[in-house]
C-alpha cells in the first residue's frame, strides 16, 4: 500500500484498527466514491504470536502487542492492582483474546431496547450478527456462512473437561450445542474465532482483505492526540506519527472506535467530559459531559484451581521436553493440539441464585493452572474454573491522569464494591465446589488449592475476602460512553451512536453498551460495529 496521502481531507476518520474499526473501515469503503482514513496507535500484525491461538500467553503483558494498562489500587480486591490489557496492534483486542465466540444473552439486548434504544432488542441484532458470519454450524436461523467472522469449533479435546461437563449435568447445568441462540444457559465447548487452526481477528477478516482499495488509507503508529472541534462539531483529529503532529480532515464524521479505554480518553482530552474533572487536568470543557468515562463495568473472574490425579492436563505436557514437541508436531502437522487452544475450552452458564431471571454466571474451564498470567504452569496436573458474574452492578470509573495524550489513563473498575456483587462472588465460589464434587469428577480425587479448603462454605465474611484475594479481569470493560436517550444526563451517545450535541462525532465501539453483555464481549463488539457502519450510510443519504 502506498503512503497515506493524509493532507487530503477524507469524508470518514475512523480513530483505533480493533475489533470495531476493522469492520467500520471494510464497510464505509465499500463505495468507492468515500475516501475512509483508519488510524491505529500500534502497528502491523507481523508477528507469527498474533496468529498461532496459544500466542495470546506472549502478547498479555508484551509492549509490543498490549498497552500494559494498569488499574487503580482496587479496594473490592483488598487494594490489589491489575493489569489491564488492551490490543496494541490492528486487529485490537481481537489479536490478543481469548478468541470465544459469544453474542450474550437475548434479554440483554431486549434490556437495551427498554431503556428506550430503539433498533437494539435481540430480534434488531440477531439479523447483524448473522451478517458478517461464517459459522460451522450455519445456515440456519441463528448462524450464517460465508462472512468475514470465521467461527470453528475447538481442534483440541480433553478427557477431564468431559468429566467436568459431566459433574456440571449432575449439579443440573444441561449440554447444549451452542451458547448463541439467546439463551447460553447449559455448557458447551466454546466456538472460536480461528481458521484451520489459526487465530482470526477482525484485521485478518475485515481489514486487510480491502487494503487494497484506493478509497482506504491505514496509518499505523498515529497516535491521535485529540477530536479537532469547529465550531461545536468535529472537524478531524490531530494525531501524532513519527513525523510529528498533522491534522487529518473529516467532511463527513471522527468515529472513535479505540475502545472502552481509549474513546472515553480521546473524548476528555478533546474537552468533552465531566467539566469539573476535565478544569483539573488544565483542559477547557468544551461540552459538560458527566458520563464520559463513568458506567466502567468488567467481568470480574474469580479463579479456582483443583489438583487432579490419573488424568491428563496442560501442564504435564508444558514441564514434558516430548510433550513439547507432540505439541509442536500436532499443530505443524495437523493444525491441531494444544497449540490451537483457546484460553478456555468449556464454558458453563448458570443461575447464582435460583430466583435470578436468567444465567448470570459463567464459567470458563481450563485444564491447566498458574498463579498468573505470565508465569509458568504449574508441575502438578491441575484445572482451573474460573466464574464471572456476568452482570454486575458495581459501576467504574476511567479519568484522566495527565493532559498527555500519552500518558494511561486511571482506570477503577470498582469491583466488588455492591453488595449484591459481593454476595452473587460468595455463591459461585460454593457452586464451583460443588460442581466439582459431583460423581462424574471423583476417579480423579480433586483438590481444592485456590481459594482453598480452609475457608469454608458456611463462612460468608471468608468466601468474600477470598473473591477479593483471588478476583481478576476478564478483559470486558464496557460502558465508558454509554448510548442513552437525551433526557439521560449520563448517556454520551444516542441510539444512532452520535456523540449528544456534537455534530460529526461517533462512538463506535464496547464504549457504548449501556450494559454489559452476558458473556464475553469481542463478537457483540463486531456486531455493533455492523450496525453503526449502516447507521452512518444511512444518516449520509
Amino acid at each position: 500500500m502506498a503512503e497515506a496521502d493524509v493532507t487530503q481531507p477524507y469524508d470518514y476518520v475512523i480513530v483505533g484498527a480493533g475489533s470495531a474499526g476493522c469492520v467500520l473501515a471494510n464497510r464505509l469503503s465499500k463505495d468507492p466514491n468515500v475516501r475512509v482514513c483508519i488510524i491505529e496507535a500500534g502497528g502491523r500484525d507481523n508477528w507469527v504470536w498474533f496468529h498461532i491461538p496459544v500466542g495470546y500467553l506472549f502478547a498479555i503483558g508484551n509492549p509490543r502487542a498490549d498497552w500494559c494498562f494498569k488499574t487503580e489500587p482496587e479496594p473490592g480486591l483488598n487494594g490489589r492492582q491489575l493489569s489491564y490489557p488492551r490490543g496494541k496492534v490492528i486487529g485490537g483486542s481481537s489479536a490478543i483474546n481469548a478468541m470465544i465466540y459469544m453474542r450474550g444473552q437475548a434479554g440483554d439486548y431486549d434490556h437495551w431496547r427498554q431503556l428506550g434504544l430503539e433498533g437494539w432488542g435481540w430480534d434488531d441484532v440477531l439479523p447483524l450478527f448473522k451478517a458478517h458470519e461464517d459459522h460451522f454450524l450455519g445456515p440456519n436461523p441463528f448462524h450464517a456462512k460465508g462472512g468475514e467472522w470465521h467461527v470453528e469449533f475447538p481442534r483440541v479435546t480433553w478427557p477431564l473437561l468431559d468429566a467436568v461437563r459431566q459433574a456440571a449435568a449432575e449439579d443440573g447445568i444441561p449440554p447444549i450445542a451452542d451458547f448463541n441462540t439467546g439463551d447460553n444457559t447449559g455448557s458447551c465447548y466454546f466456538h472460536v474465532n480461528q481458521k484451520t487452526g489459526l487465530r482470526w481477528s477482525t484485521a485478518r477478516g475485515f481489514l486487510k482483505p480491502v487494503l487494497s482499495r484506493p478509497n482506504l488509507d491505514l496509518v499505523t503508529a498515529g497516535h491521535v492526540e485529540k477530536v479537532i472541534l469547529e465550531d461545536g462539531r468535529a472537524a478531524g483529529v490531530l494525531v501524532r506519527t513519527k513525523d510529528g503532529a498533522r491534522r487529518i480532515e473529516a467532511r463527513r464524521e471522527v468515529i472513535l472506535a479505540a475502545g472502552a479505554v481509549g474513546s472515553p480518553q480521546l473524548l476528555m482530552l478533546s474537552g468533552l467530559g465531566p467539566a469539573a474533572h476535565l478544569a483539573e487536568m488544565g483542559i477547557a470543557a468544551a461540552r459538560d459531559m458527566p458520563g464520559v468515562g463513568a458506567n466502567l463495568q468488567d467481568h470480574l473472574q474469580l479463579r479456582t484451581v483443583f489438583k487432579v490425579t490419573g488424568v491428563g492436563t496442560l501442564n504435564e505436557r508444558y514441564h514434558s521436553v516430548f510433550g513439547k514437541m507432540g505439541m509442536g508436531l500436532d499443530f505443524a502437522l495437523r493444525r491441531r493440539g494444544p497449540l490451537t487452544m483457546a484460553p478456555s475450552q468449556l464454558g458453563l452458564f448458570t443461575k447464582s441464585f435460583p430466583d435470578k431471571e436468567r444465567a448470570d454466571l459463567e464459567f470458563h474451564v481450563q485444564p491447566l493452572s498458574l498463579d498468573k498470567f505470565g508465569d509458568p504452569l504449574h508441575r502438578y496436573p491441575a484445572f482451573t474454573m474460573s466464574v464471572c458474574n456476568l452482570r454486575p452492578a458495581s459501576r467504574g470509573t476511567l479519568r484522566l491522569k495527565s493532559p498527555d495524550f500519552a500518558a494511561a489513563p486511571a482506570i477503577a473498575p470498582a469491583y466488588l464494591s455492591a453488595e449484591e456483587d459481593q454476595r452473587v462472588a460468595a455463591q459461585s465460589l460454593r457452586i464451583a465446589r460443588r460442581i466439582v464434587g459431583r460423581p462424574a469428577l471423583a476417579p480423579f480425587r480433586p483438590q481444592e488449592t485456590v481459594p482453598g479448603l480452609q475457608i469454608a462454605d458456611a463462612d460468608e465474611a471468608a468466601l468474600r475476602r477470598a473473591a477479593g484475594d483471588v478476583g481478576t479481569t476478564i478483559f470486558h470493560p464496557v460502558g465508558t460512553a454509554k448510548m442513552g436517550l437525551e433526557s439521560d444526563p449520563m448517556a454520551v451517545v444516542d441510539a444512532r451512536l452520535r456523540v449528544i450535541g456534537v455534530p460529526g462525532l461517533r462512538v463506535v465501539d464496547a464504549s457504548v453498551m449501556p450494559t454489559i453483555t452476558s458473556g464475553n464481549t469481542n463478537s457483540p463488539t463486531v456486531m455493533i460495529a455492523e450496525k453503526g457502519a449502516r447507521m452512518i450510510l444511512e444518516d449520509a443519504r
